[in-house]
């Protein structure tokens, strides 16, 4: 009889150890909070509503339906779990909730961008891994809630006194509001909450879509595109710079190098005869999605996510490209573009540069990380310095201040650059691991101040070495930096300067209200990113 004691005990052992850790895992998928930085020890001090709701009902429930409801309760617990996880990530990186409608490109372009920085054997495994984990989150689920059901069946009495006395628990701390964590209450509704807020979402999607297709199929308001007669014979350019958000001016950390860069530029262009103002834009976008920012500026409507770009590209909706086509050459510079794109046929553009036809012979840097330099240096020789030519309107992407922000070259002298194989030179910058850098978060901040100050500084020094009388420069941010690296809640404006030396220009815009200088002030006047388009075609069509 010991023997059997001690077989029964050996069964029973791992039986419990299941059941803890079914329980464990069903718990913390309860009361997840809603972002990474509720992530503490205190969070799991709370009673989750749904699992009293689900035991109540499991325990009242015929022995089949109990089994079916159970896994299609666990299973629908997995995939608000992932959701979970999602969400998690992209309030991490981008600052806002995941979009359940229009918002599961993203991970498809988050494997691309990962495939250019550790390769695609890498990418490919991290994908694998994650659809892995994915499918296991909701089967584990299920079955964890499955075995819990029949483990409360089996001690029913116990069951449900326990689930009567945490009710009791949980109403009392709903009354008093009880938090044992900030926002996070005992009285947890984690899971009804991410329920609700993706309903909203859905909801909230749907009728910004909506709102997005009307303005798009109404007739586009062209009455203020004239022959854009302010800017005749001038060489008028777009650069936008890669994460350059309002944040680099404001963040204790940042702000002052940067304000600094901007400051001496703002004296160096005076000197040199050029004039300045800035202001502020409010991009569409936050810590990535820079081809959404570059539309919205272009068509004058706010394209918020991949569906209503792509519903863009495919009309025939007047851009700040096509309102140049007529008197002027207009050209892309897309060092970090591979392959066909098909977006530049709907912007116009009579040619379109991307990352082979740059032509860098750098072994070091090219794409996401091609230095500013070089990508202005080869428009300056291929574009202003060809003979014969005519005025050029050009958008570029400079994207030295890219994520992780692990290589930034130095500037050096422009004759220097050539086809870039300078760069190679173990003088030629601070270059790092792109896995060591996205570990350590303060290596990051210093990499992305000092990638923000190069990009402002070469674009400074651009102007003062190939500056003239017919350059017209707008330079702006494309969107704030990711969440991870800032903080919540630091908005999305980017700032945006017009340098020029010819005084009739900045006449034309006098009524913006732009400050004086490369760096725009706290009060500075702050616009739509997508007012943009019709504010510049009525001033400069005059």
């Amino acid at each position: 009889m010991r023997h059997a004691g001690e077989r029964t005990t050996r069964r029973r052992v791992p039986e419990w150890l299941l059941t803890t850790l079914a329980a464990l895992l069903v718990f913390l998928a309860l009361i997840a909070p809603p972002d990474i930085q509720h992530l503490t020890p205190l969070a799991i001090l709370r009673i989750p509503v749904e699992g009293l709701l689900a035991a109540a009902l499991l325990l009242v429930l015929p022995a089949r339906p109990r089994r079916i409801v159970a896994l299609a309760l666990g299973s629908l617990l997995g995939l608000l779990t992932l959701l979970r996880i999602i969400q998690m990530a992209f309030s991490g990186i981008r600052g806002r909730q995941f979009d359940p409608v229009f918002d599961w490109p993203q991970l498809g372009n988050g494997v691309s961008l990962l495939e250019r920085e550790i390769g695609l054997l890498g990418a490919f495994a991290v994908a694998g891994g994650a659809a892995v984990l994915a499918i296991a989150v909701v089967l584990v689920l299920a079955l964890s809630v499955g075995r819990l059901a029949r483990v409360a069946t089996n001690h029913r009495r116990t069951t449900g006194r326990t689930v009567a006395g945490l009710a009791v628990i949980w109403l009392v701390c709903l009354t008093f509001s009880v938090q044992l964590a900030p926002s996070l209450p005992v009285a947890s509704r984690s899971v009804v909450e991410l329920a609700y807020q993706a309903g909203h979402q859905v909801r909230t999607s749907a009728e910004n879509q909506r709102q997005f297709d009307a303005e798009l199929s109404a007739a586009d308001d062209t009455s203020v595109v004239g022959p854009l007669a302010a800017l005749r014979g001038k060489d008028v350019v777009f650069a936008f710079v890669e994460s350059y958000g309002r944040i680099a001016l404001e963040d204790p950390e940042f702000a002052p190098t940067v304000k600094a860069v901007l400051d001496d530029g703002t004296r160096q262009l005076d000197a040199a005869g050029f004039g300045s103002r800035s202001g502020y834009l409010t991009s569409p976008v936050s810590g990535g999605d820079s081809w959404l920012a570059h539309a919205t500026l272009q068509s004058g409507l706010r394209v918020a996510n991949q569906y209503s770009f792509d519903k863009l590209v495919e009309s025939d909706r007047l851009t700040l490209t096509s309102a140049f086509n007529t008197d002027w050459r207009t050209v892309a510079v897309m060092p970090a573009n591979r392959g066909p794109w098909p977006a530049g046929d709907y912007y116009g553009f009579d040619q379109i540069y991307d990352e082979e036809s740059l032509d860098i012979r750098s072994r070091t840097y090219f794409g996401f990380q091609a230095p500013d330099q070089y990508t202005l240096s080869f428009f300056q020789r291929t574009e202003r310095e060809r003979a014969g030519r005519e005025p050029v309107m050009a958008e570029i992407a400079l994207v030295t201040s890219h994520w992780p922000w692990h290589m930034i070259p130095y500037l050096r002298d422009w004759n220097d650059v050539g086809d870039g194989a300078v760069f190679d030179e173990p003088d030629a910058g601070q270059s790092a691991s792109a896995q060591v850098v996205m570990l350590d978060n303060a290596r990051m901040r210093d990499g992305y101040r000092r990638a923000i100050e190069y990009s402002l500084s070469t674009l400074v020094s651009y102007v003062q070495t190939y500056g003239d009388d017919d350059l017209v420069l707008f330079l702006l941010g494309d969107h704030q930096p990711p969440t991870y690296l800032i903080g919540e809640n630091k908005g999305l404006d980017v700032p945006i300067t017009i340098v020029t030396r010819d005084q009739a220009v900045l006449d034309q815009i006098a009524d913006w209200g732009w400050e004086t200088g490369l760096r725009p002030s706290p009060h500075a006047p702050v616009w739509p990113m997508e007012s943009f388009r019709d504010r510049f075609l009525t001033a400069f069509s005059k």
